[in-house]
């Protein structure tokens, strides 16, 4: 059988994104929600021409024409309504965040004078228009101050209560389910017997998919081809999304690929040139799309960063791909004409940004991955790469 390529992989994935459309949520409950329509201003950023320092407020000219001492006519605090400087050779008191007042057009800081009976004495020179912020300097009302397909952050969800966005307008998530299959595994809070182990890498994969706000739910089939397909027809039938862990390769009891054939699932492709990951299997039947991992934890982690993630994104409306380059630190040679993802400890050596391998004891060594923060992607066509150079780096870790 032809194995498919990593890049021929990749560009089948991405063509079978899905836009599930828009839903409107609390924007306290956006974070790392994709926006999808512009958020508008409902007025000028600043609204007012606005303090930024503790300090006085004058008029320029008086500056100009030589005066250096001004009475102090009243204090201007941050939530007052604008006050008005009546002599324009005097000064209001003013605090950060504060209106500036009327016929004053800069602001002295505490630092630059001394207050003696309720006079201000300048020891330093000024300039028009110090300190303070114009109205409307950041952004005009009515223009958009984020563009859709953005992933909201702290400092968004900061602007949205700024324009009294209660419910934002965001990407609608995909409902996910993972399947894991295999009668080796056992729940996390069971005691395993000699030949058993706890199901792990499902929460590998759900922990990653929370990066997104994703919440998944989980099914555990038994080895047996019936019990498979009904678990995937009940799947297919609830969710856009079918995650499954392992039962995809050649083995005796490797029931995934025949019950997604016998559910009409399409096979896009089954088994990549890859290393790990080779068993991966990719398909879609109408809406519903199937990544099935294979079961190695360090494999289907591989798998699910490097084609389920970049999926995501695209159909959230983000760049699928992250586009990030490390510096190999050292030799290395990889004898298999595979695309080999070779795990990686990450820093920084001036402006670039290094990578040392660490490569641990094969796709089951799973507790490798704690010592590393991502995967290099060695291309198949060659085997020996050199000390600095650059190639794609898929980060789970910063």
């Amino acid at each position: 059988m032809e194995l498919t390529t990593v890049t021929e992989a990749t560009r089948i994935i991405l063509e079978n994104s899905i836009d599930y459309g828009t839903e409107y949520v609390p924007f306290n409950d956006a974070h790392r929600r994709v926006l999808a329509e512009p958020l508008v201003a409902d007025r000028d950023f600043p609204p007012f021409d606005r303090v930024t320092m503790d300090g006085i407020a004058i008029q320029w000219q008086s500056y100009a024409n030589g005066q250096r001492t001004f009475l102090i006519e009243s204090t201007q605090t941050a939530g007052e309504t604008q006050h008005t400087l009546s002599d324009s050779n005097a000064c209001i008191e003013v605090m950060t965040g504060a209106m500036l007042p009327i016929n004053t057009d800069l602001v002295i800081r505490y630092e630059d004078f001394t207050i003696k009976d309720g006079i201000v004495h300048l020891n330093a020179d000024v300039r028009k228009g110090q300190n303070v912020h114009y109205q409307g300097e950041d952004r005009r009302a009515g223009t958009a101050i984020i563009q859709p397909h953005t992933l909201l952050g702290p400092p968004e969800i900061a602007i949205a209560a700024s324009v009294g966005a209660v419910h934002v307008p965001v990407k609608k998530l995909p409902s996910v389910v993972i399947i894991t299959s295999g009668d080796e595994l056992v729940a996390v809070e069971q005691t395993p017997l000699p030949h058993q182990i706890r199901s792990s890498n499902v929460h590998c994969i759900a922990t990653l998919l929370k990066d997104y706000r994703i919440n998944v739910d989980f099914v555990h089939i038994p080895d047996d081809l019936s019990a498979t397909q009904q678990a995937i027809q009940n799947a297919l039938s609830q969710y856009d999304v079918l995650i499954l862990c392992g039962g995809v390769s050649q083995g005796k009891k490797d029931f995934i690929p025949k019950a997604l054939q016998a559910e009409g699932v399409e096979k896009y492709f089954h088994k990549l040139s890859q290393q790990p990951g080779k068993p991966f299997w990719f398909g879609r039947k109408n809406n519903n799309v199937v990544f099935a991992l294979p079961g190695n934890p360090v494999s289907s982690f591989v798998c699910a960063r490097r084609y389920f993630i970049p999926w995501l994104r695209k159909s959230l409306g983000i760049p699928a791909m992250d586009n990030i380059y490390a510096a190999l630190s050292d030799d290395y040679v990889y004898n298999s004409p595979l695309t080999y993802f070779l795990q990686v400890q990450l820093f920084q050596e001036g402006a670039t940004l290094m990578a040392r391998p660490l490569t641990g004891h094969g796709s089951g060594d799973f507790a490798n991955l704690i010592d590393n923060q991502g995967f290099l992607e060695l291309p198949k066509e060659k085997n020996e790469f050199k000390k600095g150079e650059i190639l794609p780096i898929w980060r789970y870790r910063y």
